[in-house]
């Protein structure tokens, strides 16, 4: 008898489509970002979030209080990403930084791979590796269906 054979499956595919989803859908956020309040790109490839603490409150205009919901939701959607990018192994964290959270087009995988001094291989070990940890921490990875056999 199998030890594992209960345990569901990752359906790698389909995790990193939803992954790459959150990531566009957080550098769509970012641009909705005032300038001021972008986060920074350290040395050492980790993301510092910027830190609010103005805030405007009109209970008169819905208009305010629904930006003020959007700016909530969105602020809270970059933090989420942010610490999971954060809990990622520096090179895990380069990756997906480089790949997919800098200002500008998505970043190329040669570049990337030479920056670390890789070979694609092991370039692409760590990627995955690093999506599917980022998947797992946003928890949104993505198991296979699984049949159910009739004795």
């Amino acid at each position: 008898m199998k030890k594992h054979q209960y345990l569901p499956k990752i359906n790698d595919k389909e995790t990193k489509k939803e992954l790459e989803k959150a990531l566009f859908k957080y550098r769509e956020y970012l641009i909705t970002l005032p300038n001021y309040l972008m986060p920074k790109v350290t040395p050492a490839y980790s993301i510092i979030p910027p830190s609010t603490t103005n805030a405007f409150h009109s209970s008169t205009e819905d208009a305010a209080l629904e930006r003020i919901e959007y700016e909530l939701m969105r602020n809270a959607y970059l933090k989420k990403i942010h610490e999971a990018v954060n809990s990622l192994k520096e090179d895990e964290r380069h990756i997906i930084i480089k790949k997919y959270m800098l200002d500008g087009e998505i970043g190329y995988d040669r570049e990337i791979m030479m920056d670390l001094g890789v070979g694609k291989t092991k370039y692409s070990q760590i990627k995955g590796e690093a999506m599917l940890r980022l998947a797992f921490a946003l928890k949104i990875e993505v198991y296979k269906k699984s049949e159910v056999k009739a004795s």
